[in-house]
């Protein structure tokens, strides 16, 4: 077969087959199975999503998103291509509404996509030349972002070496927060679910509660309390400023807060926090490091490698340096809550009918011991005998 042949160019008659929706929303990939057609949300499809999909050996896949969007140079594509897989992209976030799981569906060359009788979008047919430019363009994009990117991490350490290692310059809070463990919430699309994931772990060690920016509205709202309030006061409501929060505030190099205005105007006492980043977040991450904090919990949008190499606002040189000053000291939220999650009420329902016969045997003893007219002990020997005697004679 050959490399043409992967792409849906050389198919004529409509690829058919019931549609298994894959999407993060979808329950249907698990039954994904050979002839199949599987609707995905893949932006940059990775060699691992690729590799599942080919197992699967489905008639064609459908992606919402581009196989490659050029910010990364991903081997997913070219995996599927050489399997032979015809690939569809850029359907729309919109078709959603339209695709039914299992249903029959058929896609033609040119990406007409019909579920049943009726068409219900289109997406753009796979080229392999189009595949193999943009992981070149790619390869050659992320070379120099990444130069650019740790020019400015050596920029960052140079104009700010005195606070990563010593923390000079970081507002003094106290032992508030010395040999306890902290809660950093900062703003993310599923703040609130992942607030709630951590109320046994909140409720069990009483940590230090830190609410950046915005985050501080939702932990109000969720009926916590934050500690400190780290952020633009502009993004954080009146009776949460007013609150028993102690207020840092990010400030210049050369000392200049924004938002200290609206402070004044409250009357509300703040500290301000002089950093090179503009990023609340991780001077929220400085000053727990600073002050002996036990455990770092963030909740947050994650930084790590593959946000680095996209280009993400949040994974600045300076979250990166925070992060690691932070070390063994830091965990995500979600490794936190996955420790308390209960996959199951099974061993738990057994574990409490276990105590409900251990508690029945306790009172039956009692009320055996305690109810004739002899010591305790003679009691409980006398109702024991009682008992077995009665056994024989019906066994006998």
């Amino acid at each position: 077969m050959t490399e043409t042949s992967a792409t849906s160019e050389s198919t004529s008659a409509p690829l058919q087959g019931p549609l298994r929706d894959c999407t993060p929303q979808g329950k249907g990939c698990g039954r994904l199975r050979s002839g199949d057609i599987a609707f995905v949300d893949a932006p940059d499809i990775s060699r691992r999503e690729a590799e599942m999909l080919i197992n699967a050996a489905p008639a064609a896949v459908v992606n919402i998103a581009r196989f490659s969007t050029g910010a990364v140079p991903n081997y997913g594509p070219h995996l599927l291509l050489d399997a032979g897989i015809p690939l569809f992209e850029a359907a729309g976030a919109e078709m959603r509404a339209s695709i039914r799981d299992g249903k029959k569906t058929s896609v033609t060359a040119s990406g007409e996509i019909k579920v049943g009788r009726k068409e219900v979008g289109s997406a753009s047919p796979v080229v392999r030349a189009d595949v193999d430019a943009t992981f070149i363009e790619a390869q050659r994009h992320l070379v120099d972002h990444m130069e650019a990117y740790f020019g400015n991490t050596v920029e960052f350490i140079h104009s700010e070496s005195p606070l990563l290692i010593d923390g000079v310059g970081a507002p003094e809070l106290g032992d508030v927060i010395a040999d306890r463990k902290v809660i950093i919430a900062s703003p993310c699309p599923d703040l609130r679910e992942r607030i709630e994931s951590l109320r046994n772990f909140i409720r069990e060690f009483t940590p230090v509660l830190i609410g950046v920016g915005k985050a501080t509205n939702t932990l109000a709202e969720m009926g916590y309390a934050p500690d400190f309030i780290v952020g633009d006061p502009g993004d954080v409501a009146e009776e949460n400023l007013r609150s028993d929060a102690r207020v840092i505030l990010p400030a210049d190099p050369d000392g200049y807060a924004p938002g200290l205005e609206r402070i004044q105007d409250l009357g509300v006492g703040a500290m301000t926090f002089p950093a090179a980043t503009e990023s609340a977040t991780d001077l929220a991450v400085l000053l727990s490091v600073f002050h002996d904090a036990e455990m770092i919990v963030m909740v947050e949008q994650p930084v790590n490698l593959d946000r680095i190499f996209t280009e993400s606002d949040e994974s600045s040189p300076a979250a990166l340096l925070t992060r690691l000053k932070a070390g063994q000291k830091l965990v995500d939220s979600t490794v936190i809550a996955d420790l308390y999650n209960l996959t199951t009420g099974r061993g738990v329902a057994w574990a409490w009918a276990i105590l409900g016969l251990l508690v029945a045997a306790a009172t039956i003893v009692l009320i055996v011991g305690l109810g004739g007219s002899g010591p305790f002990s003679t009691n409980l020997a006398d109702t024991w005998n009682t008992i077995v005697t009665q056994l024989q004679s019906l066994w006998s």
